[in-house]
């Protein structure tokens, strides 16, 4: 305890309100006496920075605390609550003021090897915000999480079932994965859209869905067919959500039926959000203009609609031919003939 020498450096070894305090000071004995002296006499007035406003505030508690907040002020409070479960696996135990950019470092590291990198940013943000409400509820002075950057997303991949596929897929998932798998198929709506869905939220009569809870906060209308009308109608009314569990609350998470069901048809590299891209490809491959699957999908700028437009080569043709230049028939044919060629269209 006090001073002690290690290679070339001198450190200090104290206790202070119950914790043992280290650090390498330099190759300097005199400078660490003075710095022990000085820690000793600050901690004695409490101002010391490492012991003091140190709440011995366990992450759990922080975690209890935080989704106490969210279902109140946040609308996906859902998503936190899926994202604090494998977090709590990582730094349950620790105190609040122990997590800091390497254990997060850390943590990101092992979440890349078993999931996506948009999954690892999601929870992250979460682990993010979490910190900040600790800091403005004075659990600790700054959040170790804004020195953490978050991973790359590979925002252009496109995975969408082929019509084999989509038969396969209904066919092989369980009965109140159904009805789940068809909305997403017909209307293009996010899972979270679809679990929080309410009868209220449908005229069934005139076939329309109006989606309120939308990641853009915009309410937008969906029309539906017949068989999607056919099947909602079909299912019990037992609670206000469409999708609902015994209890009545709505489904909070599809994941392993949806797995089971995609490992059961033998469909590779597939997500659920993967049905909001079946959904606009076939839309666009049906020659549906990417300004309608803009509205449809809730896109806020036509740059995002713009991935699918490779599917349909048709409007790149329809555009050609809407040219007026040159639209004269005898004039294409002079030019046509001055280059000793044969006009196609004639």
């Amino acid at each position: 305890m006090g001073v002690f020498k290690r290679a070339k450096n001198w450190h200090i070894d104290f206790y202070a309100n119950g914790r043992r305090i280290r650090q390498k000071i330099g190759p300097s004995k005199k400078l660490a006496e003075r710095v022990l002296h000085k820690l000793k006499t600050e901690v004695v007035e409490n101002k010391y920075l490492d012991v003091r406003k140190k709440k011995r505030v366990k992450f759990e508690t922080l975690a209890e605390q935080y989704m106490r907040y969210a279902k109140v002020n946040k609308r996906s409070w859902d998503r936190d609550e899926i994202s604090l479960k494998s977090m709590l696996k990582s730094f349950s135990g620790k105190y609040v003021y122990e997590i800091n950019p390497q254990l997060i470092e850390e943590y990101k590291a092992d979440r890349i090897k078993v999931v996506a990198s948009a999954t690892v940013n999601r929870e992250l943000a979460c682990l993010k915000h979490m910190l900040n409400k600790a800091v403005e509820w004075e659990m600790i002075e700054t959040n170790p999480a804004k020195k953490v950057r978050l991973l790359t997303e590979n925002n252009k991949r496109l995975r969408y079932l082929t019509e084999e596929e989509i038969e396969a897929l209904y066919e092989n998932s369980a009965d109140h994965l159904k009805p789940i798998v068809l909305t997403a198929l017909l209307t293009g709506m996010r899972r979270n859209e679809i679990l929080k869905l309410k009868w209220e939220d449908m005229d069934l009569d005139k076939k329309i869905i109006f989606v309120r809870n939308t990641k853009n906060n915009e309410m937008r209308d969906i029309p539906i067919n017949d068989r999607l009308v056919t099947v909602l109608k079909s299912l019990k009314f037992k609670s206000p959500y469409v999708f609902a569990r015994e209890n009545g609350k709505p489904c909070i998470s599809v994941r392993t039926a949806f797995e089971n069901a995609i490992q059961r048809a033998g469909i590779r590299d597939f997500r659920f959000h993967d049905l909001r891209h079946t959904f606009a490809s076939h839309l666009v491959m049906s020659g549906v203009d990417l300004i309608t699957v803009k509205e449809l999908l809730g896109h806020k700028t036509i740059s995002m609609t713009l991935r699918y437009a490779h599917l349909s080569p048709e409007h790149k043709r329809q555009a050609v031919n809407s040219l007026r230049i040159l639209n004269s028939h005898n004039l294409v044919t002079k030019l046509l003939k001055a280059e000793k060629l044969e006009d196609v269209s004639a």
